[in-house]
């Protein structure tokens, strides 16, 4: 599922240097294919991120990850080598990333439920303790 589109991509960095970036024949279009790709990656690489905490797929998508899939897009985008403020981006997008998986950030979104815990791990129930310390204290 991808979390970001092509006009995501547009309204956000201007179609000139998306054109720039995706017209790889050279026919003065944006191939839809190239940015496909780039948008396929990038939601890879976030369901790789918040697959632990989240139950995918995101459904509704929060404007999070849709900022994030555009910046992680740009970065694929960059055939040779981007320039430093979309390296920037894609390290800081990278980083909140890394933030949601560890549970030290959150997805701003409605209905979007956590992950079922199938860590393993034994869950431990039962009854109020009977003897403590206050219940000891005349003894």
């Amino acid at each position: 599922m991808s979390y970001a589109t092509q006009q995501d991509l547009i309204d956000r960095f201007g179609e000139e240097e998306l054109l720039a970036l995706a017209d790889r024949d050279g026919d003065g279009a944006i191939d839809a294919a190239v940015v496909d790709r780039a948008l396929a990656d990038a939601a890879g690489l976030i369901d790789s991120y918040i697959g632990a905490r989240y139950r995918l797929p995101v459904d509704p998508v929060p404007a999070q990850l849709v900022a994030a899939a555009a910046a992680i897009a740009r970065w694929h985008l960059y055939a040779d080598a981007p320039h430093e403020r979309v390296s920037e981006a894609y390290r800081a997008t990278l980083a909140w990333l890394k933030d949601v998986a560890a549970g030290r950030a959150d997805l701003d979104a409605a209905g979007v439920e956590p992950a079922a815990d199938e860590s393993g791990a034994p869950v431990f129930d039962g009854a109020p303790r009977v003897f403590s310390a206050d219940s000891l204290r005349d003894y």
